[in-house]
């Protein structure tokens, strides 16, 4: 082994220390900042590795990727707003899985130029990470389109559904081992058939996925991405590919199957069960949905806040679109002042992906011991003196725990009407984004405070203010 290859294997290792102490570091919110470095390090350090093998072969066209897409990433990262960062996600997933897909590509191509058989480890992990590549960029976009709202967020199925999928299954298994058998040497039509079909299956597999679960479906499509990047090391005989693409692969599958369980339903039924699909005349009570609120002012919910004893925050994914996490902070800072224990519920399936409420708060300097998982802010709600629930409609539904009709029963809720008051923040009266109606806001300890979420929460807050 020459100098410069023992280096580069050196530094492989280096990267990929990296890599699984940045994610480690992921594991608490005070760390989190420091992981994300980490593992930015990590990369830095495989970028240069993958330049310097390179031998100055296409020198040029590897800097100008990665100028380009440095300066791409640079600006969506500063631009984007936080109720966008799901999009965001699901956008890198699929450039991740294209990525892949897109290897499998041309080495197939520089293959039947050169007239040569592929190895058949390399065949097999050629058509491997060109299939699920292309599915993870196909049901990325569509992910993007429906959390973007380009597209309807309601399951989209059609009948004969499952039967359409599981042929176009049967095409790319078929083109698949016709390729492995032929040690790469499938005529051009046929491997592009096996492309479309792929992309094809990429797309109907997340059509039928209601918006509510769009955070278990990124979940999903990460850990395709990194399956597909893994595949892709064993091509390109790269150890730092295959090792980064399975801790990828391994993270979004074990994020995937724990977002599946906080909400109490098989992977299986989120990927086919086409939840939301009465697009929203599902009702979650006999009424036909809540007919009988009690609508409040500022001013009345400010004294409740202010001679409380213990408030518990609930945000939603309404607290995002508002972008009144400061807003909140600022309110919860008065309340404190006035010697109000402060909390705020999280629920693991708040928002639009896994943390979304955490990120949002921890942007405004939310102190992590405020905030509490599912378990333990259900354990505090019995003696909280008011729940002020910002935007989150599905997380607090009651009708998971006893309407055996409504789609989302069984799922573990944040258990706000076992609080003395609930106070519930919203625009208007419409269901929320799994599009069933909810109980809650009809039950005699609930009241409703109408308007954009910012706006309401200051004015809370200069009312507590003025007491």
């Amino acid at each position: 082994m020459t100098t410069m290859a023992l280096t580069a294997s050196l530094l492989d290792l280096v990267a990929i220390a990296l890599f699984i102490l940045g994610l480690h570091f992921l594991n608490a919110p005070p760390t989190a900042r420091f992981g994300n470095r980490l593992a930015a390090v990590g990369m830095f350090i495989a970028i240069v590795i993958a330049l310097v093998q390179t031998m100055g072969l296409g020198w040029w066209a590897i800097a100008i990727g990665i100028i380009l897409g440095g300066a791409i990433g640079v600006i969506a990262a500063v631009r984007v707003k936080m109720t966008a960062m799901p999009q965001m996600v699901a956008l890198y997933n699929g450039a991740g899985g294209g990525a892949a897909a897109t290897i499998g590509v041309v080495e197939y191509y520089v293959a039947l130029q050169d007239a040569t058989a592929l190895d058949p480890i390399v065949s097999v992990s050629l058509v491997l990470s060109m299939i699920i590549g292309s599915i993870s960029l196909a049901g990325s976009i569509i992910a993007f389109l429906k959390l973007q709202e380009v597209m309807t967020g309601r399951p989209i199925t059609y009948p004969g559904q499952q039967v359409v999928n599981a042929l176009i299954l049967v095409v790319i298994v078929a083109l698949g081992a016709w390729f492995i058998a032929s040690a790469g040497s499938l005529p051009p039509g046929a491997f592009l058939g096996l492309l479309a079909a792929a992309l094809v299956l990429g797309v109907l597999f997340v059509l039928p996925i209601g918006g509510a679960d769009m955070p278990v479906v990124i979940s999903l499509l990460n850990s395709f991405t990194g399956l597909a990047v893994a595949i892709t090391g064993f091509e390109l005989d790269n150890v730092l590919l295959i090792i980064c693409g399975a801790l990828v692969g391994a993270s979004g599958t074990i994020l995937t199957v724990d977002m599946s369980k906080a909400m109490n339903r098989p992977l299986t039924n989120v990927l086919f069960g086409a939840f939301g699909a009465a697009g929203g005349t599902e009702t979650a009570a006999a009424g036909g949905g809540p007919q009988n609120v009690r609508s409040v002012n500022a001013d009345d919910v400010a004294i409740m806040l202010a001679y409380a004893n213990k408030v518990m925050f609930v945000p939603g994914y309404g607290m995002a679109v508002a972008q009144a996490q400061h807003s909140v902070k600022a309110l919860a800072d008065q309340l404190e002042n006035r010697g109000v224990h402060v909390f705020y519920a999280i629920h693991p399936v708040a928002g639009r992906m896994p943390g979304h409420m955490n990120v949002l708060l921890a942007e405004a300097n939310v102190p992590y011991e405020e905030l509490l998982d599912l378990d333990a802010a259900n354990a505090e709600f019995p003696t909280t003196d008011v729940a002020l629930v910002i935007g989150a409609n599905d997380v607090t539904n009651p009708a998971a725990r006893s309407v055996k009709s409504s789609p989302i029963y069984g799922m573990p809720i944040l258990d706000v009407d076992k609080a003395g008051n609930v106070i519930v923040l919203k625009r208007s009266m419409r269901s929320g984004f799994a599009g069933i109606d909810n109980p809650l806001y009809e039950m005699p300890n609930t009241a409703m405070l109408f308007g954009d979420a910012k706006a309401s929460v200051d004015a809370l807050t200069a009312a507590v203010k003025a007491l």
